[in-house]
């Protein structure tokens, strides 16, 4: 049988989506070390193209960097892409909010990564996600698209059971095909770049809790800032580190009315041994969001051996099941009192092995499997 050429369709590196940057790249490494005899895995991303930001006074407005996000995702993608159809046997979109690229591929060679359904609310709950005529075509478009692949993978069975109660795509097409943990998340340190060692040298040995992830509403990065300047009235030492996403406008202002700024590290662009490096430090990572797809930062604190407090919603009970402790999302008053006791009794928290057992459950290497017989399935 003649190799498959398989389309690895990544999204932009420019938009920062790095958990969407690290699946691609997992799912190329693995396809490339594992599966060679059958798959020629072949990343694809055009060069995105700066326009208004390159516009004097209008460029360093926020406004203008979506409006790029836009005219490369919806204008240069699908044109870069149609020009290379002929090029590959097999597409894989590796995030479901480029779905739109699926219209100008072969719907039967074509599958895709639904992570979650946040891109399409505005279409499914128009009254708690109101948005603009503009954008609700832009979701429809999307999901369309979504709709149109002859597989889409899932990460848990909570974004299983949310596609099939929205009923967006039948359930014969649905492949559970779980997130898996980077070598870099491990309990042995290893390694890092000189830059990223002054980094953990200016966080030194002081006492700190860790959040990674964007700053995107549903994170509830509000929870977080309020349980955290409660938790530091009582541990004045006590620091906050928090790895990627851009304060809102919002957020900065809640940081200013409590007052914890300057207990406060927020660090981006950083490289996975330095995160690994910083979980492995952390008293207790939080995980305060009131919706995730998977909750990556989960497994990958629990492969590093780290305490890891998280939201009490379905999705991160099912990654994360007994090796990590839970707190109703919105209640402040338990998330302090939960995690005092933590920092007070670190012993009070699931055995070392328990974490690490449950981590180890996830494997990019079957995450790659399951999507390589998927595709030569469609054969």
């Amino acid at each position: 049988m003649a190799q498959m050429r398989l389309a690895i369709i990544c999204d932009y590196p420019e938009e920062n989506w790095h958990s969407m940057d690290l699946c691609a790249q997992m799912l190329l490494k693995h396809l490339h070390a594992e599966h060679t005899a059958p798959i020629q895995a072949i990343q694809v991303c055009p060069k995105f193209n700066w326009r208004c930001q390159k516009i004097p006074r209008l460029g360093k407005k926020h406004f203008a960097y979506n409006a790029d996000r836009l005219i490369n995702r919806f204008g240069d993608y699908p044109y870069y892409l149609h020009k290379r159809v002929k090029d590959f046997d097999f597409y894989h979109i590796a995030d479901h909010s480029y779905a739109h690229l699926a219209h100008i591929l072969p719907p039967e060679r074509t599958g895709i990564y639904c992570h979650d359904i946040d891109a399409f609310r505005s279409l499914l709950e128009p009254m708690k996600e109101p948005r603009a005529g503009w954008y609700k075509a832009m979701s429809r478009r999307i999901l369309r698209g979504l709709q149109s692949c002859a597989v889409v993978f899932y990460s848990t069975a909570e974004v299983k059971r949310q596609i099939e109660h929205y009923q967006l795509v039948e359930s014969s097409r649905l492949v559970y095909t779980p997130l898996g943990i980077a070598s870099e998340f491990s309990i042995t340190p290893e390694k890092v770049s000189i830059a990223d060692e002054e980094i953990l040298k200016q966080i030194g040995e002081t006492p700190f809790l860790l959040h990674v992830g964007s700053c995107i509403p549903r994170k509830r990065i509000d929870i977080l800032l309020q349980v955290f300047a409660q938790l530091q009235a009582i541990h004045p030492q006590l620091q906050l580190v928090k790895v990627s996403g851009e304060w809102t406008p919002i957020q900065h202002q809640q940081i200013a009315q409590l007052n914890i700024k300057n207990s406060i590290t927020h660090l981006q662009n950083l490289q996975r041994t330095t995160i690994a490096a910083l979980y492995r430090r952390a008293s207790a990572v939080l995980l305060t969001s009131e919706a995730e797809g998977f909750g990556l930062p989960v497994i990958e604190a629990l492969a590093c051996g780290v305490i890891a407090v998280v939201s009490d919603i379905p999705v991160l009970r099912e990654v994360g099941q007994e090796a990590a402790i839970y707190c109703p999302t919105t209640d402040v008053s338990a998330w302090v009192k939960t995690v005092e006791q933590l920092l007070l009794n670190p012993t009070s928290a699931p055995d070392i092995n328990l974490r690490l057992n449950q981590a180890n459950k996830y494997s990019w290497s079957a995450h790659a499997q399951i999507i390589a017989q998927s595709y030569l399935k469609l054969i």
